[in-house]
């Protein structure tokens, strides 16, 4: 698989955790309290750093920060948006849409015109499973 799709689909597993850390615990603000709401979260969040690390070593191979940055962005309102409809039953409004789509549309500027990186030989360590 390109380096390309082992970030996107790590991000995409990372942003669901992160985004149920974020936003689980204020469906359970009468059952936990505070100090219980964020150590669940920690908990939570733990998996969500050990998948986002890689996916943006594996990422940084052939992409930009800049570009990392923003197909994460565009990644996480995804994932919300998943979560916003099926967990927490809320739909967003026509103009978070939009403001969505605008988001999508940074993402497709930011990957147009620029040629990707070549890959370093050590970032090719990570698919061959050798240490660098």
């Amino acid at each position: 698989m390109p380096p390309f799709v082992w970030t996107v689909l790590l991000l995409i597993c990372s942003n669901g955790f992160m985004t149920y850390a974020w936003y689980y615990h204020l469906n359970k603000k009468e059952q936990w309290p505070l100090v219980a709401a964020i150590g669940i979260s920690w908990l939570i969040a733990l998996p969500e750093y050990i998948l986002q690390v890689p996916g943006n070593r594996i990422g940084s191979a052939t992409m930009s920060l800049a570009q990392l940055k923003i197909i994460q962005e565009g990644i996480s309102l995804a994932v919300f948006s998943i979560y916003a409809i099926t967990v927490a039953k809320q739909t967003p409004r026509w103009q978070d849409f939009v403001a969505m789509l605008l988001i999508f549309a940074a993402v497709a500027i930011s990957f147009s015109g620029r040629p990707t990186q070549a890959m370093h030989p050590a970032d090719a360590n990570v698919f061959n499973g050798k240490q660098p």
